[in-house]
């Protein structure tokens, strides 16, 4: 799994689990997901997001593949 694909799980199970636990703890969880969806949208524009530097820390791979000297001169 790549570096994309584990922030889009995380993101969805933050989301998951805090709209869970808003509908049973606490509405003050949705407070959570509005922080989730206002990091994505900032990762949108900025192309930063910290999970996904946490993740690369952690030795998740990067999703781009890598380019050889072949076939770059093509």
């Amino acid at each position: 799994m790549n570096v994309e694909r584990s922030l889009r799980l995380i993101a969805g199970l933050f989301v998951t689990l805090a709209a869970f636990l808003a509908w049973t703890v606490s509405l003050w969880f949705l407070a959570f997901i509005a922080f989730v969806g206002l990091n994505l949208v900032q990762s949108a524009f900025t192309n930063w997001c910290p999970m996904m530097a946490i993740l690369r820390k952690l030795g998740v791979r990067d999703g781009r593949p890598a380019v050889r000297a072949t076939e770059s001169a093509a």
